[in-house]
């Protein structure tokens, strides 16, 4: 079999596709095709969003991944995957699912199991813990908010002019339910096999600095895979949550495709 020519790229919480659009950009310069999925609902701009969130608080996990999964499927081959965020979380579950033919998870959202909880995870998601109520809303970052979870080593110029173009609010159900997992019965909508020998390679890869997704909760995700297919993980000095649109991203996206390339399964 060939080497896969197409990339699906999986965006996080808090933002939607356009977050993905350097990546596309600089994929496709090196003769990729380039998928870059919205969740379901989020298929409008970012401005649409914020006018009106209703999509958001209805989406689900269950819906993201039969979506996702629907695009991968229609694919004459497998793909390379790449999450950030809650992607990355997602990322793994289709790999776990038989999806892909590898897979990269960039400041990944830990799938269930994981228990690490750093400070500063606890407070950039305060804004959602806050209030019990918000279970059931979408709910979204101000500027110093996000500017904490998300940009944190950015100018405020360059945090504010991302936050602008790329913020929305973020589905309060799947944020606490992402938290519950660990202490309700049976599998949760996170769950991957963490013995699954069949899955894909993985590759994590960290921001020393992500205050929402610190390196810690890459470390512990990895280490809960038992199985013997591949899976690494790698920090990059100074690189906080929103690692795509950081200064230095280029050499990253090379980096984890080159990766992908060499490990994608035949």
């Amino acid at each position: 079999m060939s080497a896969p020519d197409t990339i699906v790229l999986v965006h996080g919480f808090w933002v939607t596709p356009r977050s993905w659009e350097n990546w596309v950009t600089h994929y496709e310069r090196r003769g990729f095709r380039v998928l870059a999925p919205a969740y379901p609902g989020f298929e409008v701009e970012v401005e649409a969003l914020n006018a009106d969130p209703t999509p958001i608080a209805e989406v689900t996990v269950p819906k993201i991944i039969a979506h996702l999964t629907a695009v991968i499927e229609e694919l004459p081959a497998p793909p390379i995957i790449i999450g950030h965020s809650a992607g990355g979380a997602f990322t793994q579950i289709l790999l776990d699912h038989g999806l892909g033919a590898a897979g990269v998870a960039l400041n990944s959202a830990p799938t269930e199991g994981v228990r690490v909880v750093p400070l500063s995870q606890l407070k950039s998601t305060f804004p959602v813990f806050k209030n019990p109520t918000n279970r059931h809303k979408a709910v979204g970052l101000s500027f110093e908010e996000w500017r904490y979870a998300f940009t944190n080593t950015f100018s405020e110029e360059e945090a504010r002019a991302l936050y602008e173009r790329y913020h929305i609010p973020a589905a309060g159900s799947i944020v606490w339910g992402g938290v519950l997992a660990n202490f309700r019965p049976g599998h949760q909508d996170t769950w991957v096999d963490y013995h699954n020998d069949d899955r894909a390679p993985l590759l994590f890869v960290s921001g020393s600095e992500d205050h929402i997704m610190p390196p810690a909760i890459q470390q512990s995700n990895a280490k809960h895979y038992k199985s013997n297919t591949l899976t690494e993980i790698e920090e990059h000095e100074g690189y906080a949550h929103l690692l795509p649109a950081q200064k230095g991203w280029e050499e990253i996206a090379d980096r984890v495709l080159d990766w992908a390339l060499e490990h994608a399964r035949k």
